[in-house]
């Protein structure tokens, strides 16, 4: 599965840039499975790339943003890291109860 993710991330820079949604997404891929796979230094990079380039392109409360930020803490977490991944968990949590507070007042 590697192989194919690779290709796919490398085709779609080549294609459509570093900061395409869809760019972003086979990158944030790329990293699910190196992280599925055990591979969680090889998946930090890529969980970093993704976060950074959605912050600038989409937003710190973007639902694609707050999947990347939720992506990297949970690697945090599995790498044993709790001071790094407590602030994207708590930053997660804080844009998700905006966004409810601001569907019941709709």
């Amino acid at each position: 599965a590697r192989p194919l993710c690779e290709e796919d991330l490398a085709a779609c820079r080549e294609t459509l840039g570093d900061r395409h949604p869809d760019t972003l997404t086979s990158i944030n891929n790329l990293g699910m499975l190196l992280k599925a796979q055990g591979r969680l230094d090889e998946a930090r990079p890529l969980y970093e790339e993704a976060l950074a380039a959605r912050r600038e392109t989409l937003g710190d409360r973007h639902p694609d943003t707050l999947i990347s930020i939720n992506n990297l803490g949970l690697l945090l977490e599995g790498q044993g890291q709790l001071d790094e991944a407590r602030p994207l968990y708590e930053e997660t949590s804080v844009c998700r109860g905006q966004e409810a507070k601001i569907e019941q007042a709709g």
